[in-house]
């Protein structure tokens, strides 16, 4: 993903984590804050060493990527994932499922807005 959707700086993520706005589960916590001053979503990824070697924690950091990439998120948010050790055990579908639910618990999903069309007769 593009530079502008990364929170890098350790002060930003120390105020992300202060707020104290978290959700979580067995396998990852979400920290987050809604209302930003940016145009579009922000977030930062963190897999601890004890998870594995730095290839496993790539890995992880990929699968998450790719699945916050196919999300439709609300452009009003920064967010922090974690991932804990024992999410290793987890497929990649499982690894969706878990963060999807905790995006969902977060309500940083945006709702879709189902079109309906009308359609004129021709008279």
């Amino acid at each position: 993903m593009k530079k502008k959707y990364r929170i890098k700086k350790s002060d930003e993520i120390q105020q992300l984590m202060s707020k104290r706005q978290s959700v979580g589960n067995s396998y990852f916590i979400l920290y987050y804050q809604k209302n930003h001053d940016f145009e579009n979503f922000r977030y930062a990824l963190s897999v601890p060493k004890k998870y594995g070697k730095a290839h496993e924690r790539n890995l992880m950091k990929r699968r998450i990527r790719e699945i916050i990439k196919v999300k439709s998120i609300d452009p009003a948010c920064e967010f922090f994932v974690i991932g804990r050790i024992k999410s290793k055990e987890l497929s990649f579908s499982q690894i969706t499922e878990n963060v999807q639910e905790l995006l969902k618990k977060a309500n940083l999903l945006k709702e879709r807005v189902k079109w309906k069309r009308k359609t004129k007769l021709l008279q």
